[in-house]
């Protein structure tokens, strides 16, 4: 699991979110049978957490899309193709979004397994 993984990006239908970028939050769930690397005690055998960390940033920091649901969609996608992973889930948290109201975030929550 990683949590609370923070960069900025410009993702959002409204021109003043492409325009300028804004935080989203993100968490990973990986699910992957973690026998053999306990066992062995070998890095090779598991995820490495930065590179883990150095897909979700290029997925967010170099990309924009109008919805959270495609830029989880995204990073669902490229944590499949980078890791051998048997299923993800990828929530996308948006504090800032630009929406009248007090909130602490909008998010998306999504699952994907290996096909």
């Amino acid at each position: 699991m990683a949590r609370g993984l923070k960069f900025t990006g410009r993702h959002g239908v409204l021109p003043l979110e492409k325009h300028n970028p804004q935080e989203f939050k993100i968490d990973v769930d990986l699910y992957l049978d973690l026998r053999a690397a306990a066992l062995r005690d070998d890095l090779n055998l598991t995820v490495d957490y930065g590179e883990l960390l150095h897909v979700v940033r290029e997925t967010v920091e170099n990309n924009s899309y109008n919805l959270i649901e495609t830029l989880a969609e995204n990073i669902a996608e490229n944590i499949l193709e980078s890791f051998p992973v048997q299923a993800v889930e990828v929530a996308v948290y948006k504090p800032n979004a630009p929406v009248e109201g007090e909130f602490d975030y909008f998010a998306v929550k999504i699952r994907r397994e290996r096909r």
